[in-house]
């Protein structure tokens, strides 16, 4: 029972610590609701880091008002956004906190009604919104809970049992709305997230328990060690990955730890597992922060995640702050370009087509809207170009233009190939408004096609999908499932050329062997011989192969 009759900055702050625990709790099994059995930046993921950034900001001072509470929450929600699910949070919680604008305390009335602003908000913040998602969600609920405390004005008890309940039957009915959730037998993600989140606050309310929430978990002596160690070596791997594991199955024994240990050594290094089972803490540096995960994901789930870019954390360490400050700074230049890549061969690519900045961020780990928007701000340019190269990253930089005080226009690149496409096409001549067209329009006409594995079964169209197996997507969508890498690449290609095509490009993944590569290539070349084969060393992680079609 809720007796509270108005919740203040402090309340505020437990609820939303309570609904970042139960969203973190639950995080994989939000994560297992993505229909596309893909390795991917997952909603629940994403959600979890988006709310961990908010955490860190309300957690910064005591915040007695809820209005200042709020303006905490949104603050950090939008610098932590992480993927299409964390910035619609994002945008959820700036609303919210827009309607409760020198607010103390706010009434159940008050409380519903910053619901509701918070979800025209991020209706706003989407250019094409779609019904079935949590937008959604995020809607109905608003817009019952309004209703409710206009019905009952002091009573928070019954508000949030009409949150919950219609929240868990507009849920339900997402499969009606999405007919890609109903072929696979899911919810919608990100409602389901938000749900977690919902819930959280109840129990808060409710004086009810959920796990220790996830306050600002750093092991000081454990970092500062990792950081003296790494910093006397050359860096080899890019990520620092830290993450504990509960729920460990009770068949688990000393050698499944061994396993996991000679998986990790096998793709990275400054490997420690600390603890007994069921008990243990698992850091190490790799290129592969999405493989980190699964592999630890064998013996339980994860909590308490951590992920950390080493070399620009280097980078900053090194940067000479007193000499940056003496310095003049430059003028700005007519252009600049920013792009999103997922491998050290695209990231060469881009650096050979000028892009000023390379944002690190795959497809496990999405890059947040901060760090989108530093590097927008680093380039110095009256007009800069955004390739996010990803489809859950474009709305992340659209969010991260709109805080920046130069021109920027985000070219919606769902790929490193669209990008590179796009990169090609720019002109230092044209005006903006051409660039952007013509940027727009070569990035379009690319197909693309990717090898990866599922890493779950999935029912998909009339694919039977298996985890391992290796799948095929053109343009983003599952047409291809077996098991031999070459055999999926090959019947990919067949789908994706035409007889009007005149270019394949083979981009090969961290994981495939050069060797490998090349024999494909020449493979495609007696296959299509009315188009040029050019192959290009992308190290991407997780897929084989990137095939562009032009």
């Amino acid at each position: 029972m809720i007796e509270i009759k108005a919740i203040d900055g402090l309340m505020l702050r437990e609820m939303v610590l309570a609904g970042t625990a139960l969203l973190e709790k639950n995080r994989e099994k939000v994560d297992a609701l993505n229909v596309f059995p893909v390795p991917d930046g997952d909603t629940g993921t994403n959600m979890s880091l988006t709310m961990a950034s908010a955490i860190k900001e309300i957690n910064a001072q005591e915040y007695t008002s809820v209005s200042k509470a709020a303006a905490a929450l949104a603050k950090g929600a939008l610098r932590g956004a992480r993927g299409n699910s964390g910035v619609i949070t994002s945008q959820l919680y700036r609303g919210f906190s827009r309607a409760l604008e020198g607010v103390d305390a706010a009434t159940p009335q008050q409380f519903a009604a910053a619901l509701k602003r918070g979800a025209d908000t991020a209706y706003k913040a989407v250019m094409r919104p779609k019904e079935g998602t949590i937008l959604t969600v995020a809607r109905v609920i608003a817009e019952e809970a309004v209703k409710q405390a206009d019905s009952a004005p002091e009573d928070f008890d019954a508000l949030f049992t009409t949150i919950l309940e219609t929240g868990e039957d507009i849920l339900a009915q997402t499969p009606d709305m999405l007919p890609v959730l109903k072929q696979a037998g899911v919810v919608d993600a990100g409602g389901r997230g938000l749900m977690h989140i919902y819930r959280g606050y109840a129990a808060a309310l409710r004086g009810e328990s959920v796990d220790t929430a996830p306050e600002e978990t750093e092991n000081t002596a454990e970092r500062q060690e990792e950081a003296e160690e790494a910093e006397e070596e050359d860096l080899k791997y890019t990520y620092s990955v830290r993450y504990s594991l509960v729920n460990v199955s009770k068949k688990a024994v000393h050698s499944d730890v061994e396993l996991l240990k000679r998986q990790l050594n096998r793709i990275g290094d400054f490997l420690k597992i600390r603890g007994e089972l069921p008990n243990i803490t698992v850091s190490v540096h790799t290129n592969d922060p999405g493989k980190a995960l699964q592999c630890g994901q064998i013996l339980g789930d994860l909590t308490d995640f951590e992920l950390v870019n080493l070399a620009e954390a280097r980078k900053q360490k090194e940067k000479p702050q007193e000499a940056a400050a003496e310095e003049a700074p430059a003028p700005n230049k007519p252009y600049g370009m920013v792009a999103v890549s997922l491998g050290e061969g695209f990231s060469k690519i881009f650096r050979d087509l000028t892009v000023d900045v390379i944002v690190e961020g795959g497809q496990t780990m999405n890059p947040c809207i901060e760090d989108l928007r530093q590097a927008i701000e680093s380039v110095h340019a009256d007009t800069v170009f955004v390739f996010p190269n990803n489809g859950n990253v474009i709305l992340a930089a659209q969010q991260a233009a709109e805080l920046c005080e130069s021109r920027v226009i985000v070219i919606p690149t769902k790929n490193v190939a669209m990008g590179i496409a796009a990169a090609v096409a720019f002109q230092p001549d044209s005006t903006p408004e051409d660039n952007e067209a013509r940027m727009t329009e070569a990035a379009e006409m690319v197909r693309t096609g990717a090898i990866t594995y599922a890493i779950r079964d999935s029912e998909y169209e009339d694919l039977h999908i298996k985890q391992g197996d290796v799948i095929g997507l053109m343009n983003g969508k599952v047409t291809e499932d077996g098991t031999d890498i070459h055999d999926v690449a090959v019947s990919l290609a067949r789908q994706i050329v035409t007889e009007d095509d005149s270019l394949i490009t083979l981009y090969y993944g961290a994981d495939t062997k050069e060797e490998d590569a090349r024999s494909l290539a020449d493979e495609f070349a007696g296959l299509f011989p009315d188009c040029d084969i050019e192959l290009q060393n992308g190290g991407q992680p997780l897929y084989y192969y990137l095939i562009a079609v032009e």
